[in-house]
């Protein structure tokens, strides 16, 4: 059975994030993932885990100014400085929440930027986090979005992300593969699982369009869930959509048979 968590920035929006946590293992999460804790002092979000009996299993890098529309600063040649300093702000939440894995945004790519400098800082930049992360056993995640929600973001397919990760060249860097970016992006969800889950390091999910719970859209979860299962994949799969209801108990049908 996969391993489900629950993004608690998306989930449980009518709650104010540190009763997130509780909400969530209320409803049968044993692990829960968010964007960016830096909010919070990192031992209140801890405490709130802990007390809760839920796992802090994935978050962010910094990624720049969010309310302005940055979406991470991993390919942008102007910020290696500043990206490299939230690797160690990141690292040391990790450390204290005791999260395994660190997920890097590569951020928009600027229109005067050629394509192979802003991959070639991309690489660098994971280079860096994960040789940074190696020491503490955590590994360094790169997702690819689609650009029809963010649009010029710079790391869109799962073949890019492939490259990205063979140009890398460190054991502990991986690929987060979002089944609803995958599907805007390029469909062919389960043969694209079946040939790159090695290099998969954690898995999310919505349905489409809309971004919903599992049977709001098109995808079809059931046999997918199965699919991931018979791949032999056990990390976790979060739960990384907006409920369609007035709160996330009411859109979570689709876990009970889980």
């Amino acid at each position: 059975m996969p391993r489900f968590s629950a993004n608690l920035s998306f989930l449980y929006q009518e709650l104010p994030f540190l009763e997130r946590f509780a909400a969530a293992a209320r409803s049968g999460f044993r692990g829960v993932e968010f964007h960016f804790p830096y909010e919070w002092p990192a031992d209140q979000v801890a405490r709130a885990a802990r007390e809760a009996g839920v796992e802090v299993v994935l978050f962010n890098f910094p990624a720049g100014d969010w309310a302005a529309g940055e979406r991470g600063l991993g390919c942008l040649p102007g910020r290696v400085a500043e990206f490299r300093a939230g690797v160690a702000r990141a690292l040391d939440y990790a450390r204290v929440l005791g999260c395994r894995q660190l997920n890097c945004l590569a951020g928009i790519a600027p229109a005067e930027a050629a394509a192979g400098e802003l991959f070639d800082t991309l690489a660098d930049n994971l280079r860096h986090a994960a040789d940074a992360a190696a020491a503490h056993g955590i590994r360094v995640l790169a997702e690819p979005l689609n650009t029809v929600d963010t649009p010029g973001f710079f790391l869109k397919h799962t073949a890019q992300a492939a490259t990205l990760m063979e140009a890398v060249g460190r054991d502990n860097a991986f690929i987060q593969y979002d089944i609803y970016h995958a599907q805007v992006m390029e469909g062919d969800l389960a043969r694209t699982l079946a040939r790159h889950l090695p290099r998969f390091g954690h898995i999310q999910f919505a349905d489409n369009p809309g971004r919903g719970e599992p049977g709001s859209g098109e995808i079809n979860f059931p046999w997918l869930f199965a699919e991931i299962d018979r791949l032999g994949y056990a990390g976790w799969v979060g739960a990384e959509y907006r409920p369609r209801g007035a709160d996330t108990e009411s859109g979570l049908g689709w876990l009970q048979g889980w």
